[in-house]
């Protein structure tokens, strides 16, 4: 460890295309909840955007957690579980939790 020394922060980013909008909204609704407990802040949430490569995904997802670990905790946390049962078949999406460097300011 190093002390004193600010834990890196990590980006959660989801690339989404809604197929069901009523029930995507029901997981939007309780994942916010989710994501406030873990540490998670939005940053960009259906933003304007251009795809320049890749999969076409309408809906974009930005949030700021404390760590790497503190994304992958809210994701696998029965809060954020529970939420995705409302997106799985309501949804196509690709999501990840990626690092910053430690020098990266937001």
């Amino acid at each position: 460890p190093h002390w004193g020394r600010k834990m890196p922060t990590a980006l959660w980013i989801a690339h989404v295309h809604v197929t069901d909008a009523e029930a995507y909204g029901r997981y939007a609704a309780l994942a916010t909840g989710a994501i406030a407990q873990h540490g998670g802040k939005f940053i960009a949430r259906a933003s304007r955007y251009v795809t320049l490569e890749g999969a076409d995904r309408p809906r974009h997802v930005v949030a700021v957690f404390p760590s790497l670990e503190a994304g992958e905790a809210c994701y696998r946390s029965p809060d954020y579980q529970a939420a995705l049962e409302h997106a799985r078949g309501a949804s196509v999406r690709d999501l990840m939790v990626v690092e910053l460097l430690e020098d990266a300011t937001l």
